[in-house]
């Protein structure tokens, strides 16, 4: 094998496929990237078994072949790199040798044949706008759980029904909602197509493919082997879908009701984080909802104590109600607008705490970003 290629769209490349590796693979063949080399230019993948990233680029080929080398460390030399062409070639001694102008590296080849399959996506597709896809992504994978004791928690649940495709994450403690446009192609129909995608995966797929136009999303495969793919462009990501069944937690969100406050989102969000300075790690934050605004207290260790007000408008009773400031900060992040709704749903039994439910006030349409937040219990 011998090739000749661009350095910043081989650095490039090379970053994109390792991103999706663990940083620690328990089978070292899995760290390698694989780099087909033919008459159309190059191929380089990724895959540990559950994801896969691959994409092709334009290259000078000399000699075809197929190669596979250690992902990362080639990854930090190609963006290392002086300003010239990279030469790639098959050393004497089977070694992979790197040339850029005067910088030269050799490197030790993997066995290529031990290197498993990547998968192959062929089932029913449609497409998604890139960009709202990704902020869809970043304002919902943040909910998912980081607890691997229960899997199905640590993905984000994708549906598509009909012409909509929403998203779903939740660590029982929280519920993140938002729906997209979606044209459906071969998906859909009248029954939905369901993927519980790990977060992790497809936070990736959003920060690669945010400013790609369209994103077509492909599902694949049967029984334990049930695969998504992302492609836009000459990238492609795949993943294997988490197995288990996703709490219906869609029937969680209330009807609209009318106990709700409207505040500025910067103004709450500041005042959270100044507020929420003198708190223990896991106290929540008490706030009083009235006709004045909202008010915050918080008391902490060694007597410190902070208490903040920002204006508000409140239709229905006053409430106080204690929150975890950092799940509520992260929901304000995920509003995207001006003002955000803060409604306060009323719950059958009187002894458990209903949850709010916050949104971005807007006027008139559906909300298509909905977070369900559970309160803390108050201990004064």
């Amino acid at each position: 094998m011998k090739f000749h290629v661009n350095r910043d769209v081989f650095s490039e490349a090379v970053s994109f496929v390792v991103k999706l590796l663990p940083q620690r693979n328990p089978q070292p063949i899995l760290a390698g990237v694989l780099i087909e080399a033919s008459d159309e230019g190059l191929s380089l993948a990724a895959f540990d078994y559950e994801a896969s990233a691959r994409t092709t680029i334009e290259a000078t080929v000399d000699e075809p072949g197929t190669i596979l080398v250690h992902g990362r460390l080639l990854s930090e030399i190609a963006s290392r790199l002086p300003n010239a062409p990279i030469q790639i070639e098959v050393g004497e001694d089977d070694g992979i040798v790197l040339s850029c102008g005067s910088a030269r590296f050799t490197l030790a080849s993997m066995p290529v044949q031990e290197y498993p399959a990547i998968p192959e996506v062929t089932g029913d597709s449609g497409l998604v706008p890139a960009e709202e896809f990704a902020t869809a992504i970043a304002q919902v994978a943040f909910a998912a759980s980081r607890d691997d004791v229960t899997p199905v928690l640590t993905g984000v649940q994708l549906e598509v029904a009909g012409t909509e495709l929403s998203l779903v994450a939740t660590d029982r403690y929280r519920v993140a909602l938002r729906e997209v446009a979606f044209d459906g192609g071969t998906v859909g129909g009248t029954e939905s197509t369901t993927a519980l995608v790990p977060a992790r995966t497809l936070t990736e797929v959003g920060k690669t493919f945010a400013h790609s136009g369209d994103i077509q999303i492909s599902f694949s495969g049967s029984g334990d082997r049930e695969i998504i793919a992302f492609t836009a462009g000459n990238k492609t990501v795949t993943s294997l879908l988490i197995k288990g069944n996703f709490p219906p937690v869609r029937r969680l969100f209330p009807e609209q009701t009318d106990h709700y406050a409207v505040v500025n989102t910067a103004d709450l969000t500041e005042a959270v984080r100044r507020v929420a300075l003198v708190l223990d790690r896991s106290a929540p934050l008490r706030f009083t909802f009235t006709e004045d605004g909202v008010s915050m207290d918080a008391s902490g260790t060694e007597q410190a104590r902070a208490t903040e007000s920002v204006d508000a408008t409140l239709a229905g009773e006053d409430v106080t109600l204690g929150l975890n400031p950092q799940y509520l900060l992260e929901a304000l992040g995920a509003v995207k607008s001006e003002f955000a709704r803060i409604t306060f749903t009323s719950s059958d039994n009187a002894n458990k705490l209903s949850p709010v439910l916050i949104t971005a006030q807007t006027s008139g349409g559906p909300e298509s970003f909905k977070y369900l937040l559970q309160p803390n219990l108050l201990l004064r």
